[in-house]
Order: C-alpha cells, then sequence, then structure tokens
C-alpha cells in the first residue's frame, strides 16, 4: 500500500485494515546500535519475538526517499553495520524523504511514522530522554516530545542509561505522559531494574496495560505512553557509564553521535557483557509490545 510518501507492507497493510495487533520497530538500532552484522540479527529476532505472540512486526526505515512500514529482510539488509547513515529522529525525515536519501529511525522518528498510518505499539530497547549536564548542553532527546504527542505505547527498559535518568521520568510527567512500570514500581535503568526513579502506576497484564492505554487516549486524546520492563537481569555499570560519558564527552562528540559513541565504548570496556544484554533486552520488549498490542486489538474485537 502506497500512501503519500509511505510504503506500507501488504502484510502490515493488511493488520491495520483488520484491526490487528501491529508493532512498530526502529532501523537505528540496526545502523547505528551494534557491530557488523549484529544489529540486523537483532532486528530479525524481535520480529520473530513480536510474531510468537500473534501480532505483526512493521519495522520502519527511509529507502530512497520513502518512509518504508515492514521493511524485508532484503530492505532491512540495507541498514546493517552503517554507522554514517543518517540517523533519523522527527526533524529529519522530511529532508531525508525530500533527498531520496535512505535513513534510519531513532524512536521519536518511527513514531512519528506511526502517527501517519496509525500504528499504537512499538518495542525498542530505550527511549532517549534528558542528557547528563543537559542544565549546560540543553541536550534532551526528541523521542520524549514526539512520545508526547504520538498515540502509541512504547515498551522499553526505560531510558537509555547514559542519560540522566531521574530528569528523564521527571520532564515525561510534565508532558503528562504516564510511566508504567510493567510488574515493577520504579523505573528501569536499561541495563538495571534497580535504582529508577518511581512509575506513575504498575500494570501487572497485558490486559491491563492495553486498557490503560485506551482509557488514556480517550482522555488525552494523541498522547503517548511508555511502559517499562526490567531486563531479562541485572548489570550494574554506573562506573564504567560514568567512564565512558566523561570520554565521548571529551572527544567532542555531541547530538545524536553521543549514544552510538557510549554504547561503543561500553561494548569494549564490557568485553561485549552490554552488547550480550542489550540484544535480550529488546528481544524482551518487543515480545511485550506484541502482547499488549494483540490485547489492545482484543478489546475492540469484543
Amino acid at each position: 500500500m502506497t500512501l503519500g510518501f509511505i510504503d506500507i507492507s501488504d502484510e502490515v497493510s493488511q493488520a491495520l485494515a483488520e484491526g490487528a495487533g501491529v508493532v512498530a520497530l526502529e532501523t537505528t538500532l540496526v545502523a547505528h546500535g551494534f557491530p557488523g552484522q549484529e544489529g540486523l540479527d537483532v532486528a530479525l529476532e524481535s520480529e520473530r519475538q513480536v510474531r510468537s505472540t500473534g501480532a505483526v512486526p512493521a519495522t520502519v526505515g527511509v529507502v530512497d526517499g520513502r518512509a518504508v512500514v515492514g521493511l524485508s529482510p532484503g530492505q532491512l539488509e540495507q541498514f546493517t553495520g552503517r554507522s554514517t547513515m543518517a540517523k533519523l529522529g522527527p526533524r529529519d525525515i522530511a529532508s531525508c524523504l525530500a533527498s531520496g536519501e535512505m535513513g534510519a529511525t531513532t524512536v521519536g522518528g518511527t513514531l512519528a511514522v506511526c502517527a501517519a498510518v496509525g500504528i499504537s505499539f512499538m518495542g525498542t530497547g530505550g527511549i532517549g530522554g534528558v542528557h547528563r549536564g543537559f542544565a549546560e548542553t540543553l541536550d534532551i532527546s526528541a523521542d520524549l516530545g514526539q512520545i508526547a504527542r504520538t498515540r502509541a505505547m512504547v515498551v522499553s527498559s526505560g531510558a537509555k542509561s547514559l542519560l540522566d535518568v531521574a530528569a528523564t521520568a521527571e520532564l515525561l510527567e510534565t508532558l503528562g505522559v504516564p510511566v508504567l512500570g510493567w510488574r515493577t514500581r520504579s523505573l528501569p535503568r536499561f541495563y538495571t531494574s534497580k535504582g529508577g526513579p518511581a512509575v506513575s502506576a504498575t500494570v501487572d497484564s497485558a490486559e491491563q496495560a492495553a486498557r490503560t492505554a485506551q482509557l488514556h487516549w480517550e482522555l488525552a486524546g494523541p498522547a503517548g505512553l511508555v511502559l517499562g520492563q526490567a531486563p531479562p537481569r541485572d548489570l550494574d555499570i554506573e562506573p564504567l557509564m560514568e567512564e565512558a560519558v566523561a570520554a565521548v564527552t571529551a572527544s567532542g562528540v555531541k547530538g545524536q553521535a553521543v549514544t552510538p559513541a557510549v554504547l561503543s565504548y561500553l561494548h569494549e570496556a564490557s568485553a561485549g557483557e552490554t552488547v550480550s544484554l542489550n540484544k535480550e533486552l529488546i528481544a524482551a520488549n518487543a515480545r511485550l509490545a506484541g502482547e499488549v498490542a494483540v490485547a489492545y486489538a482484543k478489546l475492540h474485537a469484543d
């Protein structure tokens, strides 16, 4: 299906038309999040996890000046390990489309496309947020604003741990974004379930999460929610994280390049442990997003 500047795969188009569960997935993790072919493996495993719940995966990216919803395996391969590929937040998609180039969508960029086609659920590793030292840099991810204005639930392991997680939670509260905890009372801190700020509410089932989303959208209209799921296991890397952020900052890296630079540093310094856990939590979040999407679809089918 073609919709203006957007191409929607037949599978995703049919699922949307039938009111079935659909889960959006990003492409920055394929291009920038992992070394070599590992990003592609993670993306394909995320799609498998979504399918295992009965939902349909919709991986999003820009190919040859078209926003594609439901990338084919061949298209996904074009994003693999492309660290120099454009990283598309909400502000960047239009210029990439106009130039006819390729680009990998962030959480915010993916949600912008979701808003255009009516996808209400997304799975990811960690959302962007308020960066450490933001008072001096004003570095705050565009993910937060896009979440606030998109009728979608984002399932993640909280905010990326390189961020100021407490400040991110405060800003989400200011923006009116419910931050739900999946069977937890605190927002996970990406690599660990411990030490995060309190969530606004806890949900214990996919049905409860889906019902909460439904009521929120009835009250607030096109507005988002975050569902935080603890990582499958804890990895306490705070001292290493501080070292990584300091090293990347000292090297002059700024803006959208910070996250991949910090992730690369952590990968080397942890002997691959951070990459291993990152893979696990992304797959787990994709699966949970699928479960909630299916539960939401059933609410409307009953």
